[in-house]
């Protein structure tokens, strides 16, 4: 099945789920990631602004500002897709990109380097850890510098989804980058790196 198709049926499912199914999957995964120690290894934190039915991931931001974590949301180039990180607060100025998603004005925006664990919205993923995203490219040339690097991975990756996003495995590229983890409303998915391995491991 080719990447255009898988896009429209896991929208569809994604935007069946009800309001009340939404809040109550968004609290699931803040159990989860609190009972795995999701955040408490990383200072610099990348997060996203739900759209178009994505996971809504402001109770992981919402907790990691309560542990003083630094967090961070991207930030549209004007030319190009390479993504910087703004710092977002409680009181962080906010403008809409030309998606209408909002951005924090941040004169000194980070690189995708300078974080230490990156989460990312997704259309579907698989038992091996690769991504499908919308198609427009930001985060595969975000992360582009990361196909460079054998050992250290930094900034982690880690996809935040409904458990029905997933797929046995997805049609993928050679730039494509798998993510270090899955965390859904029902359990984290983690994805061994080490050389020949394929499987992932749910906890």
């Amino acid at each position: 099945m080719d990447k255009t198709t898988l896009r429209r049926q896991f929208k569809a499912a994604r935007r069946a789920f009800k309001p009340a199914e939404r809040r109550h999957a968004a609290r699931a995964s803040l159990r989860l990631a609190l009972r795995h120690g999701l955040l408490l290894r990383a200072r610099r934190i990348g997060f996203y602004l739900p759209q178009g039915g994505e996971f809504d991931a402001h109770s992981l931001l919402n907790q990691a500002l309560c542990m003083q974590r630094a967090c961070y949301l991207p930030i549209l180039p004007r030319r190009g897709r390479v993504m910087r990180f703004g710092r977002v607060g409680r009181d962080t100025r906010m403008q809409p990109n030309r998606y209408g998603i909002p951005e924090p004005l941040d004169a000194r925006p980070l690189r995708a380097r300078q974080l230490d664990l990156l989460l990312m919205p997704l259309v579907g993923f698989d038992k091996q850890g690769y991504r499908l995203g919308m198609g427009g490219g930001y985060y595969d040339a975000t992360l582009a510098f990361m196909r460079h690097r054998r050992r250290w991975r930094k900034p982690r990756l880690i996809g935040i989804a409904y458990e029905c996003q997933q797929a046995q495995a997805l049609p993928h590229d050679p730039w494509d980058m798998p993510l270090d983890a899955v965390l859904t409303e029902r359990r984290l998915y983690r994805f061994d790196r080490s050389p020949h391995a394929g499987t992932h491991s749910p906890r």
